[in-house]
């Protein structure tokens, strides 16, 4: 049939199953727009106040539900918005379709329309090239379906992550005689299943062990693991910690789950995960926050302790550990067909010699929750930031979607906030941008309409995507922002001290004034946006608060004063970051941690 260019790509996002757009309208994108109105290729089109926030809005969307969903935005400004999304979702291993306009063909290299031309004409789709698995420059209406299978192909094969496809502003408007291309006929059938000399090899050595952990990373998530990843623990009396991004891969009430390894991973995460003889890492790449910068003992002692390591990019395998078994598959066919190689008599042979093993779990968790529950049954206010969370727990459905910020709220929401299901916690635990949250929340929203949905952020990452309330609103996109206001970057505050004794730019106070803390009205304005809010500051307003909140029946917002100084999760592990030589006392300590760590 005769389309657009324009009508091609809204076509093909309508029949490639994708349900919502997020963007923001501009010169340089109005053609293409316009198609979403077409008979044949109308879909619900989300505008926000920020293009960056379509991009987290969809990276969102694909986190709760497994499913692209797809963004865009106009030339220029407009696109370079969206590279921190494009970013997170690159880092994270999340799959979004992006695209956007650019100058018309015949005007390249003139540097019209916001066009960056100096180095190369056009050059935009260098600078995306940088932060997602592929981008596409489409040249004529003729080539477009082409691209498009090809661009969800590359999205949703293999590992995943964010894709952009550029259409020139003539070609939005320009007509040819083309098919759209039939997914399902350019797609591959099922996942990649590991090499059976690889699953003979890890389970020889799984037998063997005494101390075995696994570590589930977001890959686990990802491949819908969680299940095969429970039953292994359970067959051979295996922990499990977690990273950030595979929080919930196990349900946390599990006897075998011990809590997050890394810097801000618990007591019991760590601990019992550094004393592991063979580690089973699902879906985890051992970033330095999952890894402790790499410092031996921390939370991992590879080696002597064997990997097993399982990852669907090969990449990975070997990168920052040494690997005994290394497995590139499917995380889900990967686990399943270990299970089928270990009978109930190995079974029970493995359950046999673990019980000295699983006392010390008990035992480690038990002290965990010793150290911990001070700060998350206090009563005092300003409030620690793990009581706010406790109580959301105790007020929110079990299959209710959380999704954290950055900073102290993304740490103690990984050590104190129980989950159960898988895509229930949903973080960014590899880029970690600020104003990621709250246009994520939404994503999950549309995603999940009927699931509770609450983005749990700090007041400085909040302020940072503060006018998609408005678009929350006016889309009735029904979720709870609870902000947790210590008023100022406080995760940045602590490390400063930490790592220097002293801090600067960290606190929001009044410079000009009496110094004092300062703090804007997050309540009147979030009333102001047409939400109904909530300003917690005593105790026995906190659960009901967040209850009436949660069942308001619209967009709602909890502000609950947070204390500075109580402020953050505990530091159980180590993260990297030199002291400056004028500090003799933190640079020797510093240099006596730099010491453990491994050379990669």
């Amino acid at each position: 049939m005769k389309l657009t260019g324009g009508e091609v790509v809204a076509r093909s996002l309508k029949e490639y199953g994708v349900e919502y757009v997020a963007g923001v309208p501009g010169h340089g994108i109005w053609s293409l727009f316009d198609a979403f109105l077409q008979e044949g290729s109308q879909m619900p089109f989300i505008q926000v106040m920020h293009e960056q926030s379509a991009v987290h809005m969809a990276d969102g969307y694909y986190r709760a539900s497994g499913k692209p969903m797809a963004c865009s935005t106009s030339v220029g400004p407009g696109a370079a918005n969206t590279i921190i999304g494009l970013a997170t979702a690159y880092c994270d291993s999340t799959s979004l379709f992006y695209v956007s306009g650019s100058p018309q063909t015949y005007m390249h290299g003139h540097g019209t329309m916001q066009e960056l031309e100096r180095q190369h004409d056009n050059a935009f789709p260098r600078v995306t090239e940088q932060v997602t698995k592929r981008a596409w420059q489409a040249t004529s209406v003729k080539v477009l379906p082409s691209i498009m299978h090809r661009a969800f192909s590359e999205m949703m094969t293999g590992r995943p992550g964010p894709v952009h496809v550029e259409v020139p502003m003539d070609v939005q408007v320009e007509a040819d005689d083309v098919t759209i291309h039939p997914l399902n006929k350019r797609l591959p059938i099922g996942v990649a299943h590991p090499d059976p000399r690889a699953i003979e090899a890890a389970v020889k050595l799984l037998m063997s062990a005494e101390r075995p952990v696994i570590v589930a990373g977001g890959g686990a998530i990802t491949a819908n693991a969680s299940n095969e990843l429970t039953r292994l623990a359970e067959k051979i009396g295996a922990a499990v910690s977690i990273t950030w991004n595979g929080k919930g891969a196990i349900s946390e009430d599990h006897a075998l789950f011990i809590g997050a390894v890394g810097q801000t991973g618990t007591s019991c995460g760590n601990g019992i995960t550094s004393s592991a003889d063979v580690v089973v890492s699902v879906g985890c790449r051992f970033t330095d926050w999952s890894a402790s910068s790499y410092a031996k003992g921390v939370s991992f002692s590879i080696p002597s302790a064997k990997l097993i390591h399982i990852d669907l990019d090969p990449r990975e395998i070997g990168k920052n550990y040494e690997t005994e078994v290394g497995i590139v598959a499917d995380a889900k066919v990967t686990l399943e067909a270990i299970l089928s190689m270990i009978s109930d008599v190995d079974s029970k042979k493995a359950l046999g010699k673990r019980e000295g093993f699983l006392a010390d779990v008990a035992k480690a968790k038990a002290n965990w929750v010793t150290l911990v529950s001070p700060r998350e049954n206090s009563r005092e206010t300003p409030f620690t930031s793990q009581r706010p969370i406790v109580a959301l727990r105790k007020v929110l459905d079990r299959n209710g979607i959380v999704v954290i910020g950055s900073g102290n709220t993304q740490g103690s929401v990984k050590q104190s906030f129980t989950v159960y299901e898988p895509r229930t916690h949903i973080t960014s635990g590899s880029y970690s941008p600020m104003g990621w949250a709250v246009p994520a929340a939404m994503g999950a929203k549309l995603a999940c309409p009927d699931r509770q949905v609450v983005a749990i952020v700090g007041d400085g990452d909040f302020m940072m995507s503060l006018p998609e309330m408005g678009t929350a609103v006016m889309n009735g996109i029904n979720v709870v922002f609870l902000v947790l206001n210590n008023q100022g970057y406080m995760s940045i505050r602590g490390g400063m001290r930490k790592f220097m004794g002293r801090h600067i730019a960290s606190e929001f106070n009044n410079h000009a004034g009496n110094g004092h803390p300062y703090s804007a009205d997050l309540t009147a304005i979030a009333k102001a946006f047409g939400l109904q809010a909530w300003k917690v500051e005593r105790d026995e307003d906190l659960e009901s608060s967040l209850k009436a909140a949660l069942h308001c029946g619209g967009p709602a917002l909890v502000e609950v004063m947070v204390s500075r100084d109580a402020a953050g999760p505990f530091a159980t592990g180590w993260w990297d970051f030199p002291s400056p030589d004028y500090y003799e006392k933190e640079k020797a300590d510093y240099e006596k941690m730099r010491a453990k760590e491994q050379h990669l």
